[in-house]
């Protein structure tokens, strides 16, 4: 939010060039959710496309999909063109998106400025449990779509007649499914579906509540008879340039707490050179940090 399409590119193609950033990432939102209400932003599937054509190794994605913007047979249309695009790159990240609920318990509450943004673009909210199982049809829905020839899907929110998508990903199967959220019944959706689980937003020094939703998930993983080290753990950071210490002693924590996705979100805006001051201030000294980096 307040970048300039011409800045967002640049520093997308600097990383491109620059072998320890391994991932590019993007979000889903229609107005900026702070500073000015009239600020630029960009929608982010078709940014994605745009930036997935201009790159050639960064692998990509939103930090999360909205489930609730996009039907969910369209959404993997988005995606396989971008898959294909790229030239197999995408990571699909998916989360449940608006949801209503009280101040604090973790959905959309009243003073929170996705309300807005949601009743600005016709978008509704929908309470948790109908979120979850919306997400979940459409995991289904995309997977399908991604292996079979054809299919019908008749579900309690969605119904397909005669789906075919044509071309498939790139990917073997489809782009590798990363999902958003750290509550209960996302992070068992987490366990049946995902590869990557990401906790959304910065962490804010929440190490002890990584940790016990992270033993949740290795709960959720061992009932179903899955191995939780096949779900990579996500966590974005972001990276003040004022205390760059400060920033590496955080980084370092969560990869001490079994973080092995490390998102390194900038603030706006981008000074020239950004991606490879990342590299030099943050990724090199933590690898040095880590013995098996």
């Amino acid at each position: 939010m307040h970048v300039d399409y011409d800045d967002i590119l640049r520093v997308w193609l600097e990383a491109d060039e620059i072998s320890e950033i391994e991932h590019a990432w993007l979000w889903d939102h229609m107005l900026p959710l702070a500073g000015p209400k009239d600020g630029k932003i960009y929608e982010g599937w078709t940014l994605l496309a745009a930036l997935a054509a201009q790159t050639r190794r960064l692998r990509l994605g939103l930090l999360v999909t909205s489930n609730r913007i996009r039907q969910p047979a369209v959404l993997g249309k988005i995606a396989t063109t971008v898959d294909v695009v790229s030239r197999g790159r995408l990571v699909m990240g998916l989360g449940v998106g608006g949801t209503h609920q009280p101040a604090g318990a973790g959905g959309i509450a009243g003073d929170n400025p996705a309300v807005a943004e949601y009743e600005a673009y016709g978008l509704t909210l929908v309470p948790p449990r109908e979120g979850i199982e919306r997400l979940e049809e459409t995991v289904t829905i995309l997977k399908r779509m991604w292996t079979e020839k054809e299919f019908d899907f008749e579900g309690r929110y969605y119904t397909l007649k005669g789906n075919r998508n044509e071309p498939k990903p790139v990917q073997p199967s489809g782009p590798p499914l990363l999902i958003g959220g750290w509550g209960n019944r996302t992070l068992r959706l987490v366990a049946e579906h995902a590869d990557i689980w990401n906790i959304p937003g910065p962490p804010h020094n929440q190490i002890d509540y990584i940790t016990e939703r992270s033993r949740v998930l290795d709960e959720h993983c061992a009932a179903i008879g899955r191995d939780p080290s096949e779900i990579s753990r996500s966590v974005q950071v972001v990276i003040s340039y004022d205390d760059i210490e400060a920033s590496r002693r955080q980084v370092l924590e969560l990869v001490h707490a079994g973080l092995d996705h490390i998102v390194l979100s900038l603030p706006r805006g981008y000074p020239q050179g950004a991606a490879q001051w990342l590299t030099d201030e943050i990724i090199k000294p933590v690898r040095a940090e880590l013995p098996d980096a």
